[in-house]
């Protein structure tokens, strides 16, 4: 009797975390408004109201999402840029950690980018405000600790430059998927490649 005890208290988180896999990918699918529970219950292979025993709504279930993907971005980001590296190091760090991220939240990034300008608006989600914010400062202070420091062009538009590198890396988030042909590490490569060799003061 423990010992079936133990696991059921075991799988009631490995299941919540089913779900929140199942509800990401429904929710980037088809958008946030216009998913329901009973969508989400339908692709989780049970009924709606058994959905309810593991979230109150589907507004929890896409916090729960976004807030989870935001930690583990932040855990990443935060470790880059407290390991002193010079400027075109941290933008190197800052893209592989950004495509690690994609690797393992592909979904909930692509509701970030589809959801967040109106979920703003709503009081649960005022986080994600103060995450944009602490993304650009860290963004631009790195181009503009770079251009000072001569490791990027002195002409460089740091605000263009940033919105640039931003919208190229995560919109990979739409064609990505998990297991392909290339690691999360060689795209970062690839594109940093392409990047910095524009950027990068020439010898």
């Amino acid at each position: 009797m423990p010992k079936n005890k133990k696991q059921q208290v075991t799988a009631v988180p490995e299941r919540r975390g089913e779900l929140l896999a199942t509800a990401a990918e429904v929710f980037a699918a088809q958008g946030y408004n216009a998913t329901t529970v009973r969508r989400i219950a339908d692709e989780a292979g049970m009924l709606a109201g058994s959905l309810y025993y593991h979230f109150d709504s589907k507004e929890s279930m896409l916090d729960e999402i976004l807030s989870t993907f935001l930690t583990e971005l932040w855990e990443g980001y935060d470790a880059v840029l407290a390991a002193g590296l010079g400027p075109r190091e941290t933008i190197e760090a800052l893209v592989t950690e950004s495509f690690r991220e994609i690797d393992r939240h592909r979904a909930a990034v692509a509701i970030y980018q589809k959801e967040s300008r109106h979920l703003i608006e709503l009081p649960r989600f005022g986080y994600l405000a103060d995450s944009q914010r602490k993304f650009e400062q860290a963004w631009l202070g790195t181009l503009e600790r770079g251009v000072e420091a001569k490791a990027f062009r002195a002409d460089l538009d740091v605000r263009l430059t940033y919105r640039f590198v931003r919208d190229t890396v995560w919109v990979a988030a739409s064609w990505y998927r998990p297991g392909g042909q290339h690691s999360p590490e060689e795209i970062a490569r690839q594109y940093l490649s392409m990047v910095l060799d524009g950027i990068a003061v020439r010898e």
